[in-house]
């Protein structure tokens, strides 16, 4: 599953998919997962430059081993690729590299093409790969990738400390590698890290320093079809085509990655300002006015949550502490969940382009269980104030609010991120659905958070933290590691149990290559999690690209609206 928190892409990818509503007009025949831009091909013609809207300051880690973001993954489509990609139907395709897979699962053998080169004009080979790999085990690794490596042999040694190289990497020569695993995992291609790293370029640059270097904050290289030429660090990404590209030179001169308020982006699009954006809900209505723009929807590869805080991270032990005791009650978490009139606040906030869940597996996916199997957790507040009495909350002093069991004051602090003109509204929709079953649920310091003050306080466990709505990216496996482990450093609510532990290890089992053996892994799964409410799931969500009708060759599909960018044109106009 991934492990992108979305708009700090909180990425990787068994990002969305879902069979989520929309409000215009999507061509229903459209594949369930990508909708592609079904205007009259004409023919194309190079140059121009087209900006690229983004509605967040960005961090600058552009380095796929280091980002954590949507924000700079962006800018990493137009200039990184990777080994292998996901196609259009979420499986994982063969792209830079091939692979040959032993009987027993265990060894890989992979060929790169070769003649591929950097953006400083050198060429690829199957060490940058093996360099990426060692530097995400490497024990001085600040990033948060380690679950991409961590199945190849001899990488746990290396990642203590207690050996100087992973003794299941091999090069054969500069396009082949051998890659050892330490047993059969149905989804070791779709797990497995897949981004090179200049060698060289890096050369000198210690792992601890690596996430702070020039090499990624202000001259990051890759091997796609665009290269930056010029950074304003949080707000402007300036990219020139690559001639050398592997695929042949872009149509395009350039992209503009460029950071937008949210707030004006109608007014930009209408204005010409802006060629294409990965656009907030709510603007939805405002561009679709729009006579200059079309509007591409699509499923996101993700979901929407709302998180209780179980405990906090141990940096020394790598994995989670359970040790909060507000939400150890399960009886308030389905309180909490029958209270919250999901589709009404999509509906109302969103404009229809979601659909409320249960799990966190997508709708489309094979491993989705039946919406029979589980409770819909449909609105229901007599049933969440029946849950809240009987677990021992209740108005003692008559205010309207509940005391907890002990018969203290009950107040419960939530966390949202700023943005968008329906933020603050929605958040209070939410706030009041909990406090009409009697729950005290506060905006923790009184305002919303900006995007990266929000993450920081969630990843570092702020002990103000308790309650928080976040969204995740998924990858194209349903395989649940990176992000519900107790070892998993992105498992934010820190919360896990011996069985969750267990079903997700028999999910990668060799059992698991029985694919009805799997589906029934992870329906149980499923079922553990939606008794166990360790977070509310909410919604998956529709995502929306407007796009001037002058530029050619865009489509989107789950896992964004940046899919082959050299293909993109500028009709001249007339």
């Amino acid at each position: 599953m991934n492990r992108n928190p979305i708009g700090r892409m909180m990425v990787m990818l068994l990002t969305v998919a879902g069979m989520l509503s929309a409000c215009s007009g999507s061509d229903s025949g459209s594949n369930t997962y990508t909708m592609h831009n079904t205007e009259t091909k004409l023919d194309a013609r190079a140059g121009g430059v087209v900006t690229y809207g983004y509605t967040a300051p960005f961090q600058g880690l552009f380095e796929p081993a280091f980002s954590e973001g949507e924000d700079d993954t962006q800018v990493l489509e137009f200039i990184t690729e990777p080994m292998f990609k996901g196609g259009d139907d979420l499986t994982t395709v063969p792209h830079i590299a091939t692979w040959q897979e032993s009987e027993d699962h265990t060894v890989f053998t992979f060929k790169i093409k070769p003649g591929i080169r950097w953006h400083n004009g050198e060429e690829l080979t199957v060490e940058d790969w093996k360099f990426a790999i060692e530097t995400i085990a490497h024990p001085d690794y600040t990033g948060s990738r380690y679950y991409s490596v961590e199945m190849i042999k001899g990488v746990e040694a290396y990642h203590q400390g207690e050996a100087s190289d992973i003794t299941g990497i091999r090069v054969l020569d500069p396009y082949t590698l051998r890659i050892t695993v330490t047993g059969a995992r149905v989804n070791t291609i779709d797990t497995l890290w897949s981004y090179p790293m200049n060698k060289e370029y890096y050369a000198g640059v210690d792992v601890k320093d690596m996430q702070d270097s020039e090499q990624v904050r202000t001259r990051p290289i890759g091997i796609g079809p665009f290269q930056v030429t010029d950074i304003q660090p949080g707000q402007r990404v300036e990219m020139k085509r690559f001639d050398q590209y592997h695929q042949g030179k872009a149509l395009l001169d350039g992209i503009n990655y460029t950071v937008v308020d949210e707030k004006t982006i109608t007014a930009q699009f209408q204005n010409q300002l802006l060629d294409i954006a990965s656009a907030p809900r709510d603007a939805y209505q405002g561009l679709r006015k729009l006579d200059n723009i079309r509007i591409l929807e699509s499923p996101e590869l993700s979901y929407e949550y709302i998180g209780f805080k179980f405990g906090h991270w141990d940096e020394e032990k790598q994995e989670i502490v359970m040790d909060n005791p507000k939400f150890s009650d399960k009886r308030l978490r389905k309180a909490m969940y029958y209270a919250l009139d999901r589709q009404g606040i999509i509906n109302e906030f969103s404009y229809g382009l979601g659909t409320a869940i249960e799990t966190p597996v997508p709708s489309t996916s094979w491993a989705k269980i039946p919406d029979a199997a589980i409770d819909p957790y449909e609105y229901n507040p007599l049933k969440a104030r029946t849950l809240l009495d009987e677990a021992g909350y209740s108005d003692i002093d008559g205010d309207g609010l509940r005391e907890d069991p002990q018969g203290q004051k009950l107040v419960i602090h939530y966390d949202s991120m700023s943005g968008g003109q329906s933020a603050e509204a929605r958040t209070a929709a939410i706030l009041q659905d909990w406090r009409e079953v009697g729950l005290d649920v506060r905006l923790n310091g009184g305002a919303l958070k900006d995007m990266n003050t929000f993450y920081e306080a969630v990843e570092q466990d702020d002990p103000s933290i308790e309650l928080f709505n976040g969204v995740w990216g998924l990858s194209n496996d349903p395989d649940p590691s990176g992000l519900w482990r107790k070892q998993d450093l992105w498992n934010y609510p820190r919360w896990s149990s011996d069985r969750n532990e267990a079903l997700i290890k028999d999910g990668i089992s060799m059992r698991a290559y029985d694919s009805e053996y799997r589906k029934q892994v992870y329906y149980e799964w499923q079922q553990l999690l939606n008794e166990e409410v360790p977070m509310l799931f909410f919604a998956e969500r529709q995502s929306i690209t407007p796009v001037q009708k002058r530029v050619q060759g865009v489509r989107v599909n789950a896992f964004g609206n940046i899919i082959e960018p050299q293909n993109w044109w500028i009709e001249e106009q007339s």
